[in-house]
């Protein structure tokens, strides 16, 4: 089943996500949030972006056949704690699926040390970086209520407000079927 995905402004996107209880069965979610990932052209997928306030994300660098590091980068994400960033802050330009058509350069730390369960609910604790640690770091915000534009400088948000009112009214171009909070 592909969900619609939520737009900007909608407040599931800013609050922190509720924990899974351990052993819930989300075999059927995660399939779904793959399929709508993928309908959606995109390579990470929190489960607010669904409406869901819950800690769960996905991510598929598989896709990108120009980064060979993402060649076997497709894991979900189940009650994850993101334990230590650490090395020098890279920027890097970035998107999202809640904020359609507007891509900026983010800073982020180039290592994470990261705690989570996978599908099985095996505990994990897995360390990542390059672009690896920078699709995590980007859906890991989303469990936690914050989206890559709370990054960008006062001067550049004032820039893109109203792209981002537009966005949450539902005037915004995309392939794929969204969900605008003040869309009338």
């Amino acid at each position: 089943m592909i969900y619609p995905i939520v737009m900007y402004g909608d407040p599931v996107l800013r609050q922190r996500a509720k924990d899974i209880e351990q052993g819930t069965d989300l075999k059927q979610l995660i399939e779904d949030m793959y399929e709508t990932m993928h309908g959606a052209s995109g390579i990470g997928l929190a489960a607010p972006q669904i409406g869901k306030a819950i800690r769960l994300f996905i991510v598929d660098g598989t896709v990108l056949e120009d980064e060979p590091t993402l060649a076997d980068f497709k894991k979900a994400f189940i009650n994850p704690l993101i334990v230590e960033e650490s090395g020098e802050a890279w920027e890097y330009e970035e998107g999202c699926l809640s904020i359609p058509n507007i891509r900026e350069k983010v800073a982020r730390k180039a290592k994470l040390k990261i705690r989570y369960f996978d599908e099985q609910w095996n505990p994990r604790e897995e360390e990542f970086d390059g672009l690896k640690a920078r699709i995590i770091q980007h859906e890991y915000d989303h469990i936690e209520g914050k989206l890559f534009v709370d990054y960008l400088p006062g001067l550049k948000k004032r820039l893109l407000k109203g792209k981002l009112a537009d966005i949450s009214k539902g005037k915004v171009d995309t392939d794929y079927r969204i969900i605008a909070p003040l869309k009338k």
